[in-house]
């Protein structure tokens, strides 16, 4: 078993081409002995984004704090927010944007752990 708050978990730039404004947590991992899964924690600052990127596997996400986009293969926005869910399916492109210029976005995403 293995506790932690987030607070203690080191956070580091992304090794994305294209990533802005950005840090990634991982408080579990199959480091830790994860079966199955690695969450990840990202923090968008104001402006903050992912590259418009796709990947072979499914991206579980949570948005704990703030509020932004998706942006869709066909250039379609869909907003976010605090409380809200959204399903990555395998090589579906999309880019995770904070769209505010005042406040944070911080959201949780799960991935097989042999993508972490």
């Amino acid at each position: 078993m293995k506790t932690c708050s987030l607070d203690e978990v080191k956070k580091v730039k992304p090794n994305m081409e294209g990533a802005e404004g950005i840090h990634k947590q991982v408080p579990i991992s199959k480091d830790d002995g994860s079966p199955s899964f690695s969450f990840r924690v990202f923090t968008f600052e104001p402006g903050g984004h992912t590259p418009f990127h796709k990947h072979p596997n499914e991206h579980l996400n949570y948005i704990i704090e703030g509020s932004g986009a998706i942006v869709t293969e066909s250039g379609e926005e869909r907003e976010i927010k605090k409380g809200d869910f959204a399903l990555i399916l395998p090589d579906e492109k999309h880019q995770f944007r904070n769209k505010s210029t005042s406040q944070r976005m911080v959201i949780i995403c799960a991935v097989p752990k042999e993508y972490e």
